[in-house]
């Protein structure tokens, strides 16, 4: 006889709280950190020589400050570097690149982007509205799906659990980091509402069979039936992901490592939410629901 996991429902309730609560005080106290794909500004790439510390933050600042607000400087592969901060038009880069060519005569421009605030602005609101409309057709699609609400409300209150992990640690990231939040940043974040809800659904088809299958049964039992049999299988999968993620994160250039990490802790979040939170949730609906009756 399988361990009967619902029992422990409140425990796994709390182990969420644990990781949801400080997100949510981090976003509220530091909030996230835009890179200048959201703020607006101008990112510019160059390929120096070996000695890179020479080109650091601290060096270059204030050389440049009557021209350029200097955010960031980023390493990249081949002896490249990103430097990140306010907009200059082109007249501004070449001056840029005439300081920087006192520490290295030879530098060379690889990429040089300037983008305005009311761009940033519209990608902003962009992203909010993507979020916004992918879970409105979660819910519908998955209430279709299953003929019941709460199974859509639950799969959506896994997703967002999920969300607000992943943001309140690039929250803390940025406040102690200086970790910045991009385009790539968006990319996961929708990637991990994917893959959290995919997650979700298996099992939810799982307890959809069970059902059928065995009438008799409540849905805490069910739902104890439907996470045993596919708890194998859903951490294989994950750990799958996790594994190359992790590889890119030690072993990837620095241009991605943050993106990888953004995947990282939703892959994680994901995994856990759609077996202990998603699930979880339809059980208490249905104690809540009956308890009224």
């Amino acid at each position: 006889m399988k361990a009967n996991l619902m029992r422990h429902k409140n425990i796994f309730f709390a182990i969420s709280l644990f990781f949801v609560v400080p997100s949510i005080i981090s976003l509220i106290i530091f909030g996230l950190k835009p890179n200048i794909d959201f703020t607006g500004g101008s990112l510019l790439e160059v390929k120096v020589g070996e000695n890179k510390e020479e080109f650091s933050s601290t060096v270059l600042q204030p050389k440049l400050e009557a021209i350029y607000q200097l955010e960031s400087v980023q390493s990249s592969e081949n002896n490249q570097l990103i430097l990140r901060g306010s907009q200059i038009n082109n007249d501004q880069k070449e001056q840029i690149l005439n300081v920087l060519q006192e520490n290295d005569p030879q530098i060379e421009e690889v990429k040089f982007e300037s983008i305005g605030p009311t761009l940033g602005q519209e990608l902003v609101a962009e992203t909010l509205a993507a979020v916004l409309i992918l879970s409105l057709l979660i819910i519908v699609y998955v209430w279709r799906q299953f003929n019941d609400i709460k199974f859509g409300v639950c799969a959506i209150l896994g997703m967002f659990h999920d969300t607000i992990i992943l943001l309140g640690s690039f929250s803390l990231l940025g406040h102690f980091l200086g970790i910045q939040v991009d385009v790539l940043f968006v990319t996961a974040l929708l990637t991990t509402l994917s893959f959290s809800i995919h997650d979700t659904i298996v099992i939810y088809n799982r307890i959809r069979e069970l059902k059928k299958n065995k009438p008799k049964l409540s849905l805490k039992q069910i739902a104890n039936l439907a996470i045993w049999e596919t708890l194998a299988r859903s951490i294989n999968n994950s750990m799958t992901i996790i594994f190359m993620l992790a590889a890119l994160v030690l072993l990837g250039g620095a241009t991605i490592r943050w993106f990888a990490v953004a995947l990282l802790i939703g892959a994680i979040a994901g995994t856990y939410s759609s077996t202990f939170t998603a699930v979880p949730l339809l059980v208490l609906w249905e104690e809540i629901k009956n308890k009224k009756k």
